[in-house]
């Protein structure tokens, strides 16, 4: 069985988000460049509608100033991967490997774990709580960004308390702190 694995970047102080800008979260390139092998053997991508819309930028990747060789090989993972969306205002969405769910469906996502060759991550702290809350998120890999924010979307805003196993960290050059765990449920 596949696992749903949470994916996210977080500032010191647990917030994705200060005024909806992620300015203050660019990797170095040492960062992108474990992310993308992070993310190289996951096969779907859950996102919530704001999520999907930070991370639309990889199907044009050109068009992003310095773009490195780590940046293209991450847009080319990206770009193969299926990509599901949640969002109810969104009448459709016409992007390749990518489609549109309405609802959250947690029978849903456990059929599509039990069903995928390879991994799930989820991705948008609003959707990984209905995620956490029904029990599926399997495993958290966060990235501990050194700013603070001050307030925001907090990474993790799930209202359940679950006991954590840590598998692995790992501290970069740049301040950036790796933190993966699993949920031992």
């Amino acid at each position: 069985m596949a696992k749903l694995i949470y994916f996210m970047p977080s500032s010191l102080d647990g917030y994705i988000a200060g005024d909806g800008n992620f300015d203050w979260s660019p990797p170095s390139e040492e960062v992108f460049s474990f992310m993308t092998e992070l993310i190289r053997p996951m096969g779907t991508y859950l996102y919530g509608r704001k999520e999907y819309e930070t991370m639309a930028v990889w199907a044009t990747p050109e068009v992003l100033p310095g773009l490195t060789p780590p940046m293209q090989d991450f847009a080319r993972i990206w770009q193969a991967a299926e990509k599901i969306v949640y969002s109810q205002t969104w009448q459709s969405i016409s992007a390749p490997n990518t489609r549109l769910e309405r609802i959250f469906d947690p029978a849903l996502v456990r059929e599509w774990k039990a069903q995928a060759p390879l991994d799930l991550s989820i991705a948008g702290p609003t959707l990984a709580a209905q995620a956490i809350e029904a029990g599926l998120v399997d495993e958290y890999q966060l990235f501990i960004m050194p700013a603070l924010l001050g307030g925001g979307i907090p990474v993790l805003s799930a209202k359940v308390r679950r006991k954590l196993e840590l598998l692995d960290e790992r501290r970069f050059a740049n301040g950036t702190i790796y933190l993966h765990y699993r949920s031992p449920d």
